[in-house]
């Protein structure tokens, strides 16, 4: 992963000069920038690799950008929040980032977390999580290239909501633990009062819609994980 290049997005200059020197150290290409509107100019524009964006931005917030990044791109994106911004984090999530990290961060998580996303994203699995193409009523999946099918239309699905959904349906039937699901989707284990898997699912199911049935194709296991329901349709 040495030379991808990363987009940092944080106003607090101080900051922003000790994380683009470390991730450098580290062999990222870093660019910093410190407002909203220049942060989505360029990550529209030019070919990042993964996008550091935190949540209080000038003239445009973050949560803005990245309502806007996921109209149009499938850029990643690992949030940075406040400690304690819990809503902003939930609906960051839902609005399509990858994976978030609160604030102050310790530099070498933050690098973690990005080789993390971009493993991701550049599908380097390992052996035990790589996927075959699978059909399970009117969702269909493909490996290869990576995208999602319902009713033959293609699903707009984020890395994560990828990882999840090959994890759910080739485990269909069956129940998944939310720790593996975590380790699938986001690449890292979960921590306390961690919601990012609930929320991933969430936009997941959204996005799925209901079987013919009129129930959701993912089955919540309540205090344990998720279904993907065998189901006609």
């Amino acid at each position: 992963m040495a030379g991808a290049r990363i987009l940092l997005a944080d106003d607090d200059r101080e900051l922003s000069d000790l994380l683009t020197r470390f991730l450098v150290r580290e062999g990222f290409d870093v660019e910093p920038v410190f407002d909203g509107a220049t942060v989505l100019r360029r990550a529209l524009a030019e070919p990042y690799d993964a996008l550091v964006l935190d949540i209080m931005m000038p003239v445009r917030s973050g949560l803005d950008v990245l309502r806007e990044l996921r109209a149009a791109t499938t850029l990643p994106v690992l949030m940075l929040t406040a400690l304690g911004d819990d809503v902003d984090r939930i609906l960051g999530l839902e609005i399509g980032a990858d994976d978030y990290l609160t604030k102050p961060c310790n530099p070498h998580e933050l690098a973690a977390r990005i080789r993390a996303v971009l493993r991701r994203a550049r599908r380097e699995e390992p052996e035990n999580a790589r996927f075959a193409d699978m059909r399970i009523g009117a969702v269909e999946l493909r490996a290869g290239t990576r995208t999602a099918l319902l009713d033959g239309q293609p699903l707009n699905l984020t890395t994560s909501e990828f990882n999840l959904l090959a994890v759910l349906m080739r485990e269909a039937g069956r129940g998944v633990d939310k720790e593996l699901l975590a380790e699938a989707a986001l690449g890292r284990s979960l921590s306390p009062f961690d919601r990012s898997i609930d929320v991933h699912i969430s936009r997941l199911r959204r996005k799925l819609g209901n079987a013919p049935d009129g129930q959701s194709r993912i089955a919540t296991l309540h205090g344990s994980g998720y279904l993907f329901r065998r189901v006609e349709g």
